[in-house]
């Protein structure tokens, strides 16, 4: 059993997908909620892997413009913000464990690292992709995985398309992470370290992987990996007798 905790897995059927999702590359995975446990950060630490999942925008204010509030959709989460950026330095940082972003999880994170986000994409970057819901369903478009890429590496695909539902996005990129895939617009849709070396694993997405069909490997790729990545890091340590 390997034990992988999701920043939030509640409130919404909608976090249902990632569990399944999750399970789907192994019936051996555990699933821990931090958003319903008193010691979070403590209890991260008894899990071998750190999903960071979608939901409400991102304060402007963690990344210096406060003068975007009226952009976004709703009022942020302060909590939810401050709890998710403990859990990416602790994961990161002092822990070095494995760390999937997806959506809302790849802007905190390049929020984390000094990268900023585009509040509105119609107000601020309008383009003929639709990259926000219709209605309550995904959108669809094509996204481009980059060459050379550990993303190109896991999934072995070039193009292929995604279930998109954000307004927001990647603005300005974090110096410590590169593009690993844009959509036809140039929107930032998944990033990685620039730098591995010395590095846990870590691949952010902007798309819904949970929420696509299993046999597109933007979906069953990542979750693959990731699993694969949370079971290694659980085998070091118990090796190391932590």
């Amino acid at each position: 059993m390997v034990r992988i905790a999701l920043s939030r897995a509640s409130g919404s059927p909608k976090y249902e997908n990632y569990i399944l999702w999750l399970r789907r590359a192994s019936v051996e995975v555990e699933v821990v909620d931090l958003s319903t446990v008193s010691s979070p950060l403590e209890t991260l630490e008894s899990c071998s892997g750190l999903v960071l999942t979608g939901g409400s925008d991102v304060d402007p204010r963690r990344y210096g413009h406060p003068e975007y509030a009226s952009l976004c959709s709703e009022p942020p989460d302060q909590a939810r913000d401050e709890l998710e950026l403990q859990l990416i330095e602790h994961a990161v940082e002092h822990l070095q464990m494995p760390v999937l972003g997806i959506c809302r999880g790849a802007q905190i994170l390049n929020v984390a690292f000094g990268g900023t986000l585009i509040a509105d994409i119609p107000t601020q970057r309008p383009t003929e992709i639709r990259h926000w819901k219709i209605g309550e369903a995904d959108s669809r478009h094509p996204v481009q995985v980059l060459p050379a890429t550990l993303l190109w590496k896991y999934t072995r695909t070039e193009a292929d398309e995604v279930a998109s539902a954000h307004h927001q996005a990647v603005a300005e990129l974090a110096p410590v992470f590169t593009v690993s895939a844009l959509s036809p617009d140039g929107i930032i849709e998944a990033f990685e370290w620039a730098n591995p070396e010395g590095r846990g694993f870590l691949i952010a997405v902007q798309w819904h992987p949970e929420r696509m069909p299993w046999e597109n490997p933007l979906s069953s790729a990542l979750a693959e990996r990731f699993v694969q990545e949370a079971e290694e890091y659980a085998l070091m340590f118990q090796q190391r007798g932590c």
